[in-house]
C-alpha cells in the first residue's frame, strides 16, 4: 500500500511539472519583448525616435540603420562637439555633417560645456536637425571645471548646497544657450544619487521645468541612466513640457529605449506629448 501511494504521489507530481512547463513557457528574448512593444506603441499612433544615439565602441551608421530596421526604432545620431571632445572648430564640424549628411537618420549636434556658445558658428550649427546639451559639464562655486560623470572632478561637501548651486547652473543653461533638447536631465554624481528622490525637491524641480517651458526646450527621458523620475515627467507634462526619447550608448549596444517605453505607459504621455525636429 505504501509502494502504491508513493507511485500515485510520484504520478500526479510529474503531472503538475508538466501541466505548469505548458502554462509557463520559458521567457522570450528581451529583444524580442522591446520590439513586440515598440511595434504595440507605433500601431497606437507613437514615433519611436532615438535621438541621443552616438557611433561608438566600433558602431557603425550600417550596423544603427540594420538595428533601427529590425526594432523600428528611428534614429538621430549625435556628435559631441565641444573643449576636449572629437570636434572642437567649425572646420571639423562641417566636415563630419558632409561625411554623414546623406544616411536616412536624423544629425543631431550634442554640445558639450559651457563653451560651445563661443567656439562654433551659427551657420555650422544651422547644418544640423537639432542640438542638445546637458548640465554634467560645468565650473564650480570655486571655478573648478566640474564633469559629474568623473569621480574625481565632483566636489560635494554639503548636497543640499551642491543641489542648489546645479539646479541654478541648469537654469542658466537653458535660458542662455540656443538648444532644441535638454538630455542626461537631473543626473547625480555617483556620491549622492541614491538621494535622487530626496534631493530633487518639488521646488528644484519645479525650477527647471519653468525654464524648460520659458525656453521652449523639450526634456530627454534617458533610457541609459533612467532619468527622470516619473514624478518628474508627470509634473512637466502638466506643464506642458514636450518630451524625447534618448538612448545615450556608450559603446556599440543601443538597445530597446527600455526605460522609456515604461515611462511612456507609467505617465500617461501621449503621442502629441512629444517632440521631434
Amino acid at each position: 500500500m505504501t509502494h502504491y501511494i508513493i507511485n500515485k504521489l510520484f504520478s500526479l507530481l510529474f503531472l503538475v511539472i508538466l501541466f505548469t512547463g505548458c502554462n509557463n513557457p520559458a521567457p522570450k528574448n528581451p529583444g524580442d519583448t522591446g520590439i513586440l512593444k515598440i511595434d504595440s506603441l507605433t500601431k497606437a499612433g507613437y514615433e519611436i525616435i532615438d535621438l541621443h544615439a552616438h557611433l561608438k565602441g566600433g558602431l557603425t551608421m550600417e550596423q544603427l540603420l540594420e538595428h533601427s530596421q529590425k526594432t523600428g526604432i528611428k534614429y538621430g545620431v549625435a556628435v559631441n562637439c565641444g573643449v576636449g571632445f572629437p570636434i572642437q572648430n567649425d572646420s571639423d564640424l562641417s566636415e563630419y555633417y558632409h561625411s554623414v549628411k546623406d544616411y536616412p537618420v536624423y544629425h543631431g549636434m550634442q554640445a558639450e560645456g559651457r563653451e560651445w556658445v563661443n567656439t562654433f558658428s551659427p551657420d555650422t550649427i544651422a547644418l544640423f536637425d537639432y542640438v542638445f546639451t546637458d548640465a554634467l559639464t560645468y565650473y564650480d562655486h570655486k571655478g573648478r571645471r566640474t564633469r559629474l560623470w568623473m569621480k574625481n572632478e565632483v566636489f560635494v561637501e554639503d548636497a543640499d548646497s551642491f543641489m542648489n548651486y546645479y539646479v541654478n547652473q541648469i537654469v542658466e543653461i537653458l535660458n542662455n544657450e540656443s538648444i532644441d533638447i535638454y538630455v542626461n536631465p537631473t543626473f547625480l554624481p555617483e556620491i549622492i544619487r541614491e538621494r535622487y528622490d530626496e534631493l530633487w525637491t518639488e521646488n528644484r524641480m519645479q525650477k527647471v521645468i519653468d525654464a524648460l517651458t520659458g525656453n521652449d526646450v523639450a526634456l530627454e527621458i534617458n533610457a541609459r541612466y533612467k532619468i527622470p523620475s516619473a514624478e518628474f515627467i508627470k509634473k512637466a507634462k502638466e506643464h506642458g513640457v514636450k518630451f524625447t526619447l534618448g538612448t545615450n550608448n556608450g559603446a556599440d549596444d543601443l538597445g530597446y529605449l527600455e526605460y522609456s517605453l515604461q515611462i511612456i505607459e507609467k505617465c500617461g504621455l501621449e503621442p502629441d506629448d512629444f517632440w521631434k525636429p
